[in-house]
């Protein structure tokens, strides 16, 4: 990630700690693995901004730089100007994220020489930027060394911030097929996704099997090999995996040619019973090279994949809210049939799909990826439009996925989600869908933040303290 960098400073505070204040926090974001934009002594005093002209150089430096500026980090080592700050980011106009940092005073330095004051100059820099309409983050802490750890744990979740904003900014998410009939929780609005900056391409599933018709197994042998080398297919009849080598084949060449980040697939029944497969595995495939794919024709759950998996940089992948767990309330059973990645598995082989294959038989259903989730924390969001109001909402939190117990198939897991409960009535109230991204990484607060803040959608963080 690519930050801008703003050094406040104010003249009758010390400029030493200014000049200092610049290099803690480039040596911070180096040393997090970023890279700065930044006005330079010789350009600004100190490489700090706190004029009218100083102000108008960074900008116009961040501007010069607009495609690669994911977030800008305000950092205050003494006081700042307020005015300055707000200023910078007014004209350089990049629409992105804002991290303010203030650094804390030392008791044992406060003369005339020494003393930072930061502490109030935060809270002058965060009106003025609420004055200019300009959205901006927090740090945990109020006052924050750049060399602090929690200073790093809170540039790590600013990055993931930023990733998320620009990820869904401008995201264009192919629709393969049309939404299955039974399944009217996966409706949505197209033209809110798009007044929201996300373009959906759709595509007919017949086109899909009209170009698996014209293609030969040879153009389909590297898909072929890619999925054996994924996961076991012992039990995989050749005729159903080189099927599924020429869905994936063309599917992968349609995303190509149409710039589409993510998909969501049209499965049930249709694929089945006019092709012979299920998609699964190659669903599974795409989102574990973090080009997430739902079922269903879910977009707006694949839109919340995304979120997480921007967030993270790990796969994500879309579940049911299943099953209650015993009569303990704050776990439930995770399940799809499934297309989970690989990621998500302790073990994982491919199988057929248990639910329809009495209905379609189980030579038609081939493909699914038959595992148990690994333990360990998780995170998950739900997107959906709001048709009424013309607005996106959704929610987002954390939990864990367990070792307990569970003899089912697919591909499923037990979660333990604190006031598991009180989320399952937020969710019913609402009317939000049984659908839910999910994801191994603790990010709900980076995806909350980049939501609402930035994108100016409705995201509720459940456990969050308002």
């Amino acid at each position: 990630m690519k930050f801008g960098v703003i050094v406040g400073n104010r003249g009758f505070f010390p400029d030493h700690l200014a000049k200092a204040g610049r290099i803690e926090m480039l040596a911070a974001i180096e040393k997090a693995g970023h890279q700065a934009v930044a006005v330079t002594p010789e350009q600004t005093k100190h490489g700090a901004v706190e004029s009218r002209a100083e102000a108008a150089c960074c900008a116009d430096l961040f501007k010069r730089n607009r495609d690669q500026i994911g977030g800008v980090i305000v950092t205050l080592p003494n006081f700042g100007d307020e005015r300055a700050i707000a200023d910078t980011l007014r004209m350089a106009g990049l629409g992105v994220p804002v991290l303010v940092q203030a650094t804390p005073d030392t008791p044992g330095r406060m003369t005339i020489r020494d003393r930072r004051d930061s502490f109030c100059g935060k809270m002058s820099a965060c009106n003025n930027l609420m004055q200019y309409g300009i959205p901006y983050s927090l740090t945990t802490l109020h006052t924050e060394a750049p060399d602090s750890e929690i200073f790093q744990t809170d540039l790590a979740w600013f990055a993931a911030v930023c990733r998320v904003v620009r990820g869904l900014k401008r995201l264009r998410v192919g629709a393969i097929g049309a939404r299955p009939a039974a399944f009217n929780t996966v409706r949505y609005s197209e033209k809110i996704l798009e007044a929201n900056g996300i373009s959906v391409e759709p595509i007919d599933l017949s086109e899909i099997l009209g170009r698996i018709a014209r293609i030969s197994d040879q153009e389909a042998s590297a898909k072929l090999d890619q999925i054996k080398k994924y996961v076991t297919t012992d039990r995989v009849p050749a005729e159903a995996l080189m099927k599924m080598a020429k869905l994936g084949t063309v599917i992968d060449q349609w995303m190509t040619q149409t710039e589409v980040a993510i998909s969501a697939v049209q499965c049930w029944t249709s694929l089945e019973e006019f092709f012979g497969v299920v998609p699964c595995t190659v669903m599974s495939m795409m989102s574990e090279n973090l080009m997430s794919s739902a079922c269903e024709v879910d977009i707006c759950g694949v839109v919340g994949m995304h979120a997480l998996q921007l967030a993270s940089e790990s796969p994500s992948a879309l579940l049911d809210w299943n099953n209650n767990y015993g009569d303990d309330p704050d776990k439930a059973v995770c399940f799809h049939c499934s297309n989970l990645p690989k990621h998500f598995f302790k073990e994982v082989r491919m199988d057929f799909q248990e639910i329809i294959a009495g209905t379609v038989g189980k030579e038609n259903t081939f493909g699914t990826c038959v595992g148990r989730v690994k333990s360990g924390p998780m995170s998950f969001a739900r997107f959906s439009t709001n048709d009424r109001e013309g607005t996106i909402r959704g929610y987002t939190g954390e939990g864990e996925f367990t070792d307990d117990v569970l003899d089912t198939f697919g591909g499923a897991g037990v979660v333990r989600i604190s006031n598991l409960q009180g989320l399952l009535r937020y969710i019913c109230e609402r009317g939000f869908e049984h659908h839910v991204a999910a994801n191994l990484a603790p990010v709900a607060a980076a995806v909350q933040e980049a939501t609402t803040r930035y994108l100016g959608w409705n995201v509720h963080q459940h456990g969050k303290e308002n």
